[in-house]
């Protein structure tokens, strides 16, 4: 499988094959094993103890904390204190509540498992070199913050505009417009005249928009397209998410996406307008692969929009 994964730059690894990789990944740190080094207590334990040494942490905390439900938390808690290494303290203010903190054997056994992981992690990354280690650094947060955007999304729906979707996604880019100033006298998409007919826009097959509705409520969405006076260069368009939406990692989402969608359809690059004012907008492209053009590429209608982004897919 690893080879695989090496022979084709072209292609990434898929589900199956990401998963085989973690696996792996688990196996090789001794995750599945019975003790964490010499420690004597449970890989599950010791992510109770870091977390634990951090801060004191109620059980329902720690539990959030390790991302398990609360009596996995409970248990992995009590038999730190029957160990020794964790004792409990009242919540100031609150006597119901308790929170565990480090004892002096457990405050010196966090000094050596940090010191014995470190060291371990320090021999896995001499075998590669400084531009892979800072690749791999990127790419663990990434799929660390991707995996807590998912969670984030359950209840949410991601598809495509359908005409039944128009006036409400409408009704989404006035508002989002309205909120930052950018008004339909000043030339942005608010002002196009197939505001109101967004789905007639998106029906070529080499074009998409997606929109996410929750409780049957359209709260924001994003497409592309071919841009105009451009020959194989697609334009991410439109997008716009209410104040509810935020935070949740759908832009990121439709952005990938797009991006996937536009590969598959053979664009050899993907352009973007939007405005200063729009900074969180800004930082996500750039975090996605998106440089900045001196000047405008195509034919958008937009001529407010000042900063403009290209991003090459081939």
């Amino acid at each position: 499988m690893t080879s695989n994964l090496k022979s084709s730059k072209s292609t990434p690894p898929n589900a199956p094959q990401i998963r085989a990789l973690s696996r792996e990944l688990v196996r090789g740190l001794g995750m599945l094993d019975q003790h964490c080094g010499l420690s004597g207590i449970t890989p599950v334990q010791a992510h109770a103890l870091i977390e634990i040494q951090s801060a004191p942490l109620t059980v329902s905390e720690l539990a959030d904390k390790l991302r398990v439900d609360k009596s996995n938390a409970s248990r992995a808690n009590a038999m730190l204190i029957n160990k020794g290494l964790v004792t409990t303290q009242h919540v100031a203010g609150d006597k119901r509540k308790a929170q565990s903190i480090l004892t002096a054997e457990g405050r010196a056994l966090f000094d050596s498992l940090d010191t014995s992981l470190n060291h371990q992690v320090a021999g896995f990354l001499d075998q590669l070199d400084a531009d892979e280690i800072d690749a791999l650094g990127r790419s663990l947060y990434r799929y660390q913050r991707a995996i807590q955007a998912s969670a984030n999304q359950v209840g949410y729906t991601l598809r495509p505009l359908t005409p039944l979707d128009n006036a409400a996604m409408a009704a989404v880019i006035r508002r989002v417009s309205d909120e930052h100033g950018l008004t339909a006298d000043k030339g942005y998409s608010v002002a196009d005249p197939t505001l109101d007919s967004l789905s007639e826009c998106y029906r070529d097959d080499s074009a998409i928009f997606w929109v996410i509705e929750k409780d049957h409520r359209v709260l924001g969405g994003g497409g592309v397209a071919p841009l105009a006076g451009a020959e194989g260069v697609c334009e991410l368009q439109k997008m716009y998410f209410l104040p509810e939406l935020r935070g949740l990692g759908f832009a990121r989402r439709i952005a990938a996406e797009a991006l996937k969608f536009a590969r598959q359809h053979g664009f050899k690059a993907c352009y973007l307008e939007t405005t200063a004012e729009l900074k969180a907008a800004i930082a996500l492209y750039e975090s996605l692969g998106f440089t900045y053009l001196d000047a405008p590429l195509g034919d958008t209608g937009h001529d407010a929009c000042e900063v403009r982004m290209l991003k090459p897919l081939i």
